[in-house]
């Protein structure tokens, strides 16, 4: 993480590894919207992108992930994208259906901190994942990494696409 992450002006403390492009991908365990388990070995062979966001009930995290959304069914089937937060599964799964949400896949990291910690998304004194963008190629590799310097701000979604289109 290059700069000091705030979120509404105020300077906030992201816990966890640091990792940077060319690290393997940290293994990790997520729990799906019918409380199945996700984990990184069941993208394999597939571009994976992984949007960490505080709360999907929270106005730029609708935002972003419904964008995610739109762009998933533009994009390669060899990409997918998955939205990573605390949120309870049954709440992501209460926001997707009333969101329309049927190309990315939502998953939580209720259970532990393991995916925050390991993934170092975690706000120490909130408990939940600062606004971070990964992009982990078909070998598990993270090729890109953004860490959105202002938490109620979106991310760069050129930047993000421009990746995506390097590794297609």
């Amino acid at each position: 993480m290059a700069q000091p992450i705030q979120m509404n002006g105020l300077p906030v403390v992201i816990h966890g590894k640091t990792l940077k492009i060319g690290d393997k991908a940290p293994d990790f365990k997520l729990v799906g919207n019918s409380l199945e388990l996700i984990q990184k070995k069941d993208f394999e062979g597939k571009i994976l992108i992984l949007s960490c966001v505080p709360s999907v009930d929270t106005p730029v995290c609708d935002v972003e992930t419904r964008r995610f959304n739109v762009l998933a069914g533009k994009l390669s089937d060899q990409v997918r994208i998955v939205t990573v937060s605390k949120d309870l599964p049954f709440a992501q799964a209460r926001w997707c259906a009333a969101a329309g949400i049927q190309q990315v896949l939502t998953a939580s990291d209720y259970r532990n901190f393991g995916f925050a910690t390991d993934y170092g998304v975690l706000l120490e004194d909130l408990g939940l994942l600062t606004r971070a963008v990964f992009i982990i190629d078909k070998e598990g590799i993270i090729r890109y990494i953004q860490f959105v310097p202002e938490i109620s701000h979106e991310p760069n979604y050129d930047e993000i696409l421009a990746e995506i289109k390097k590794l297609l």
